[in-house]
């Protein structure tokens, strides 16, 4: 049986974030406080490419902290890759600790198909 699901995220899982990272060939995170525009905030830092300051993920509230100036420091897109990348690692943890296989399949308009195997083999 075929189930359709969509995933809002919520950015609380310090492995998935760093899978998340390495799926998108970016630096690895680091935990601390760091300095935004006008700002500080703590949580796990992620540079994202092109972007002056780093996106904060606070896992304990999932609140993500960044200043692109609307754009202008950091192309929103960017964001979004590393916000669905992150959806599909924390699916594919998940899926494994409960003994489940995953494939993953991209689309053509950019969006990821997961194709989770209940018990077994996919």
């Amino acid at each position: 049986m075929s189930h359709i699901v969509q995933i809002q995220t919520e950015i609380r899982d310090p492995s998935a974030i760093h899978t998340a990272c390495q799926r998108l060939q970016l630096p690895p995170p680091v935990q601390g406080e760091f300095q935004l525009f006008n700002s500080t905030a703590a949580g796990w830092a992620i540079q994202l490419r092109n972007w002056r300051y780093p996106v904060v993920c606070n896992v304990k509230t999932a609140q993500l902290s960044f200043d692109n100036f609307e754009g202008r420091w950091g192309d929103h897109a960017e964001l979004d890759l590393f916000l669905q990348g992150y959806a599909v690692e924390k699916a594919k943890l998940e899926a494994h600790k409960l003994g489940h296989t995953v494939r993953e399949q991209p689309l053509e308009d950019g969006s990821i198909k997961l194709t989770v195997q209940v018990g077994g083999a996919a």
